[in-house]
């Protein structure tokens, strides 16, 4: 079914800011953007928004909805594999409940896509997936099967492993871990490369022979990204360390310090996702947690998203802090864009959602009042050209 949204106080997050427009979809993709006449669409439901603010739907850049699921404890946390410190073979998909209320919680607060995957407690956890945030199994949800291979340094790798007196016990012994097991993904990309090679040539040759591990991992070198999860600058400078060696597509995770070192982040062109900012300093490596992290990476011209880090901030409150980050000094449609299009943008999703485009897919939030004010609700909730919540 079509929709045509009349009289928007469009945020587009692209040129269209706090202005007054239509916008058209075509039952999944948004088609045109502007003044628009219904005329020439009679079969469309039309939605007046009264010059209520329209936004894209909300990116969550990271979190663990599905891998965490809701009040039920043990039994429904499957986000770290607490038995190897390397497990690139792993998949997010595989363990998402997909049932899990919080994905119901997320959509009718007008978060419409999340990027969740394993926990930081292995050095090499696993791949991320990007989902939209309804489905009746995961396989209907799929934006992006396996968006990103997590990886983590600073202290849960430490305490999950040293405490039990095994490696990594220092973060020496993370980096080197990192570090061994990209060498060993490399060469074995690389025999691999060779041996398609050999064979398009016509030449005899023998194929590698198969490791899940190095399967998987190998292809960060073919273009799969890393999320590296680090909060302190020495990590943050271990992480950027790691990927410029290896020439890995990287974005900083969390990155709770990376204000202290803002310019190393802009010569690296780095990425980051920060947060979760809300809340209390729950461990030593978080004593440097600040609001005013946004304004000085945004000063930078830092891309970054904000993440919820769900379940530490649920994404029904995905809005809650971000009224922090503008009290900090971080202009209102810069903290705006770091959870829809800078999100997007550090997930390499930014294609497909973020903002709303002519192309992209329509997910769309018409808010009961300015989307940064506390008592803002999503009065409708479009989510790839369908209504889920509202008129």
């Amino acid at each position: 079914m079509m929709i045509l949204i009349k009289n928007a106080n469009l945020i587009s997050m692209e040129e269209i800011n706090y202005e007054i427009c239509d916008v058209l979809t075509d039952g999944k993709k948004i088609v045109k953007i502007g003044k628009i006449d219904e005329t020439l669409y009679p079969n469309a439901l039309v939605i007046d928004a009264c010059g209520k603010y329209v936004t894209p739907g909300l990116v969550d850049p990271h979190c663990h909805v599905g891998m965490m699921e809701s009040t039920i404890g043990w039994a429904g946390s499957d986000v770290n594999e607490i038995t190897n410190p390397v497990t690139p073979e792993l998949r997010a998909i595989d363990g998402i409940k997909p049932h899990d209320e919080c994905f119901l919680e997320a959509l009718t607060s007008g978060v419409t896509t999340v990027c969740t995957g394993p926990g930081s407690a292995n050095i090499i956890g696993g791949t991320f997936c990007a989902l939209k945030t309804k489905g009746k199994t995961v396989d209907d949800m799929i934006l992006v099967k396996e968006l990103a291979m997590k990886m983590a340094l600073g202290e849960n790798p430490k305490r999950c492993y040293g405490n039990s007196k095994t490696s990594p016990s220092t973060r020496m012994a993370s980096a080197a871990i990192m570090r061994e097991w990209l060498f060993k993904a490399k060469k074995y990309y690389e025999k691999n490369q060779q041996y398609l090679a050999d064979i398009e040539a016509g030449k005899d040759a023998k194929e590698p022979e198969f490791n899940m591990k190095l399967e998987s991992l190998a292809r960060v070198f073919s273009g799969m990204p890393v999320k590296i999860h680090a909060h302190q600058a020495d990590d943050i400078a271990t992480a950027m360390r790691i990927a410029n060696e290896f020439g890995l597509t990287m974005t900083v995770e969390h990155c709770t310090e990376g204000y202290l070192i803002p310019e190393y982040l802009k010569a690296n062109n780095q990425m980051v996702n920060i947060g979760p900012t809300l809340g209390n300093k729950s461990k030593y490596e978080l004593k440097a947690k600040s609001f005013v992290s946004g304004k000085v990476l945004y000063e930078n011209g830092i891309t970054f998203g904000i993440m919820t880090d769900h379940p530490v901030i649920e994404q029904k409150h995905t809005l809650v802090q971000l009224a922090l980050f503008v009290k900090e000094g971080l202009p209102e449609l810069e903290t705006l864009k770091a959870v829809t299009i800078n999100a997007a943008k550090t997930c390499f999703i930014d294609d497909m959602v973020g903002s709303i485009k002519e192309g992209k897919d329509a997910d769309i939030v018409i808010w009961s009042k300015h989307p940064l004010d506390i008592m803002c609700k999503a009065e409708v909730v479009i989510l790839n050209g369908v209504i889920e919540k509202g008129e």
